[in-house]
Formats: structure tokens, sequence, C-alpha cells
């Protein structure tokens, strides 16, 4: 496990933990829909956490005779699991406590402990997101949209998400409460439990079309392919490299299919001499690609001009 993504997932979860309690009983207090909906909200995402550390785990696990290529894609099921939690237990129950909230609304007498409560979450949810940005920066290299799009590593872009979506729930939150209290207007506590969840399905389905990439077979980036041809085309022998057939198995686990023209001069033995080299440098260089495989095929020279 990268010491940076654990990093970042240690951290959300301490947060969660550290405020989803005291959203509940800031709810059962008040009877504020909106400080209901941020605690399950902080429940959920303290789930989230757990099972991203054990698809982290389990995708670590060596190959065996069932699983020849290891279980790298393993971290890709969980995040969509993740992201379903996020869709159903968050964005799912947060919306329907705003609707019964609406059907049935009961006005916040005190917004005091609502407030203290909005605060300290604030004030975590923000250390938690420093915290993941911080790490996702060191290897986003381009903008945040775009990082996250072209990542194969989902664990920490996913804690990015969540805490972006946490503090915009907390600012949801509270301008439901105050205003519903300043206005007199309980169906505004509600409007925020819906606008809450409605954030974190927005979060859910963005994550979901990433996790539905990598688990379908997604090759590797652009730099990768052309760093892998440019190796295979320095072995001398080499006459030319069709692109590489390429699909991460994990962040950072990479199979690469390669077919390369080998100069008719070379013997058979020159042939499989000049494979192993290229293998053997592409690992080195780029210890990313750990199943190479290479078809050879012979080349033709051209006659005339």
């Amino acid at each position: 496990m990268r010491e940076e993504s654990r990093l970042a997932i240690y951290g959300a979860i301490g947060a969660n933990v550290a405020i989803a309690a005291v959203k509940f009983i800031a709810a059962a207090v008040t009877g504020s829909s909106a400080m209901l909906s941020e605690g399950v909200h902080s429940l959920v995402d303290t789930a989230d956490g757990l099972l991203l550390l054990l698809g982290k785990r389990r995708s670590a696990r060596p190959a065996d005779a069932d699983h020849p290529f290891g279980h790298g894609k393993e971290l890709y099921f969980w995040t969509l699991i993740v992201a379903l939690m996020i869709f159903a237990a968050g964005g799912g129950i947060s919306i329907y406590e705003g609707i019964l909230h609406i059907l049935r609304p009961r006005p916040i007498e005190d917004p005091t402990w609502n407030y203290v409560v909005l605060g300290a979450a604030a004030i975590f949810e923000g250390t938690s997101l420093a915290i993941s940005v911080h790490e996702f920066k060191k290897k986003a290299g381009q903008g945040y949209l775009a990082a996250m799009r072209s990542s194969k590593d989902p664990t920490t872009f996913t804690i990015v998400l969540e805490d972006s979506a946490a503090l915009a729930g907390l600012a949801i939150a509270f301008l439901g409460v105050w205003l519903g209290h300043r206005l007199k207007n309980p169906y505004l506590d509600g409007a925020a439990s819906i606008g809450i969840g409605l954030v974190l399905a927005a979060v859910a389905i963005f994550l979901a079309q990433q996790s539905r990439g990598l688990l379908v077979g997604e090759s590797a980036d652009r730099d990768l392919l052309a760093a892998i041809r440019a190796l295979a085309k320095a072995e001398p022998g080499v006459a030319e490299v069709g692109r590489p057939m390429t699909m991460h198995l994990g962040p950072h686990d990479v199979l690469a299919v390669l077919y390369i023209e080998f100069d008719p001069a070379l013997t058979a033995s020159g042939v499989a001499e000049a494979i192993e080299r290229i293998e053997a440098r592409t690992r080195s260089q780029r210890p990313e690609v750990k199943h190479i495989y290479v078809e050879a095929r012979s080349f033709q020279r051209r006659a005339g001009p």
C-alpha cells in the first residue's frame, strides 16, 4: 500500500469518526433534518474509508493459480462499492429525510448546537481535505478534474471528492439551518437535506464512472505508451513497433503486449535475445509494467524507391 494514499484515507477516517457522533447528537437535540443528513454523510464516509483500506489490502495479495495476474482490480471493485454506498446510503437517505421533513416540518428552536457542530466539523473536514489534496497534488501534475479522470489509483481522489462534498454539505446545512431559523421557515431545513443528497449523488455518479472504466480494462496513459514503444525501438535490429496494447491490472500494475517487426537478418536466437533485453529494459525503467508479452513479426524490405 502506497504511503500517500494510506495517509489520506486514515486522515479522512479520523475526521469522520470525530464528527459523526456529535452531528447525530446535535440532530437529536435540535431536530434539524440537515444535521441528521450530515450525520449520515459522515457515517457513510467513515465506512467508505474502511472499504478503501480493505480494497487496498486485498488488491495487494500475490498472484495465485486462480488469479495469475494478481488481485489488483479488487481495488477498483471496492471503489465501485464505495460509489454505490455514497449514492444509496448517503444521497438516498439524505433526500428521503429532507422530503420527510418538508412533509412534516419541525421548527428549530435553538440552532446554537448546530452552529457549534458545523464549525467543528468544518475544521476537521478542512484538515482532512488539506491532507488529501496535498497527497493528490504530488501525483496530479495537471488540473484536478483532468487528473482525476486520468488517474489509475482511485483511492486518493476518492477521498478528495468525499472531503470536498463534505465541506459543500456543511455549507448547505449551515444555510438551511440559518435561513430556516432566521426566516422561521422549517421547510428550508428539509430543502438543505435534499441539497446535501444531490451533492452526494453527483459525487457517486462521477466515482462510479471512473471505477467502471478501470474495471472494464483501461489502457495506460499516453506517456507510458510512448515510453514503452521508445524503449523497444531503441533495441538494435528492431525495424518497427506497433502501438502497445496495455491494460491496468492495478494502479501500479500494467500489462503490455508489443507487436515488434525485427530485421530478417536476425537469427531466431538473436530475436529471442533482443526480446529478453527489451523486457528487461522496460521493467527496469518503467517498473509499473509488470507483465510484458512480445509477438515477433518478420519485416519485409521494400524494393525500389
